[in-house]
């Protein structure tokens, strides 16, 4: 994590965002009141998501069992009915 102060972060907004945009690194800016973290679109949006999905009953289980099933073990196009 980048880490700034709200005097430097001014001096340099238009670059930092830039930059926690390019590689999705949050910022960290410190003031006299206290600290805030800048991220980029995609990674609030990934962290809002998993809330989201964790927030509904038993899904984080299917997800924990989704991802040890092997592909293999999926089921195929030619198995669902449309």
């Amino acid at each position: 994590m980048f880490t700034t102060n709200a005097t430097a972060l001014r001096r340099n907004l238009f670059g930092i965002l830039e930059q926690t945009i390019k590689y999705n690194e949050p910022v960290s800016v410190s003031t006299k009141e206290g600290n805030a973290v800048i991220l980029s679109e995609d990674d609030y949006n990934s962290i809002m998501e998993t809330l989201y999905l964790t927030s509904i009953p038993g899904m984080r289980e299917k997800i924990i069992d989704g991802l040890a099933t092997p592909p293999e073990e999926c089921i195929t196009e030619d198995q669902v009915s449309w």
